[in-house]
């Protein structure tokens, strides 16, 4: 399928407006040259999460249960909602090869109860992964719940109904619930020579009451926040990755560390922000520890208020108002 040129479309490939071309393989090969990753533990606490999950407090109220990684359940009085699931036991082709989990997931798709949507951000197997939806698909035979992603998913949705977006293109999921695509700073690539040929981009989720902003994976910019804050805002939950940032000179045009994911929820004007995309896979070279030490320096060196930027254990579930 073609889609109209744009500012982030040539005809072939998606692009991020004035971002270079994305790293290369001499790149990544001087990377593992030149750096050494920090030793994860090997007896990393397994996440208890006593099931059945209790029901959605009333609106405006939310829960959010962090799954690990980037995949969180959020429970609203207007239906349930699944970020990125990452189920499998390993980020790659097939759920079998691949970086693997330091933590399992906290829940399984049997452990999920109905589901107004999901949200797919891009194509990388740690967000992206077609068994982890197939599984989905197969727990609510007959009630599947949409799959909400970025244009040139068809191929990926693992049999679940799909809904392509644009940047900034927003749908109605419901009678009060909305949903819009917004830019990320990122990039797409599943296969060599597969570099950009899907979108990719955070959510903006308007439930009764509250809305919730799901970055996705993104680098730091700031006329990129600025925009989602004007254009969507007011945001009162944002989802910031703090994790796979180190070494910078070659992530940080595609993953913050926590002193941008501050900067970006500062200029979000978010009311509170949930860090994800840290403790679950080790894919770059920080210690285990590092995202959430680091994150508490940049809070109190930015003076946020206690609880503005909060770091959840994976299964952990907590309502907000």
């Amino acid at each position: 399928m073609k889609w109209p040129l744009s500012d982030h479309f040539n005809g072939k490939r998606f692009y991020y407006p004035g971002d270079r071309a994305g790293r290369g393989f001499a790149d990544v090969l001087k990377w593992k040259l030149t750096s050494q990753a920090a030793r994860w533990p090997r007896d990393l606490p397994r996440p208890h999460v006593a099931l059945p999950i209790p029901p959605a407090p009333p609106s405006p109220s939310i829960a959010v249960t962090w799954i690990g990684h980037s995949t969180f359940l959020v429970q609203s009085a207007a239906g349930n909602w699944l970020t990125d699931p990452f189920f499998s036991e390993r980020a790659g082709p097939g759920g079998r090869i691949g970086p693997k989990r330091a933590v399992p997931a906290a829940l399984a798709p049997r452990d999920l109860t109905a589901l107004a949507g999901v949200l797919l951000s891009h194509d990388h197997y740690d967000h992206c992964d077609p068994a982890s939806l197939r599984a989905i698909a197969d727990r609510f035979s007959g009630k599947a719940p949409l799959l909400y992603a970025p244009l040139g998913y068809a191929s990926l949705s693992g049999g679940l109904p799909l809904r392509e977006l644009d940047w900034w293109e927003s749908v109605s999921a419901a009678e009060t619930v909305a949903v819009q695509l917004v830019p990320a700073r990122h990039w797409c690539r599943r296969t060599l020579g597969g570099d950009n040929v899907r979108l990719w981009g955070g959510f903006v989720l308007r439930l009764p009451g509250t809305t919730l902003y799901f970055a996705g994976d993104t680098a730091f910019d700031e006329t990129l926040f600025r925009d989602i804050a004007r254009r969507c805002g007011p945001i009162d939950t944002a989802f910031l990755p703090i994790g796979a940032y180190e070494p910078r000179w070659f992530m940080r045009d595609a993953h913050m560390n926590p002193a941008e994911a501050v900067a970006a929820h500062r200029l979000l004007g978010a009311r509170r922000s949930i860090a994800m995309h840290w403790g679950t896979i080790q894919l770059t070279d920080e210690a285990y520890d590092d995202p959430p030490r680091a994150l508490a320096q940049a809070c109190a060196e930015a003076n946020l208020p206690e609880g503005a930027f909060q770091c959840l254990a994976i299964g952990e579930r907590r309502e907000i108002p």
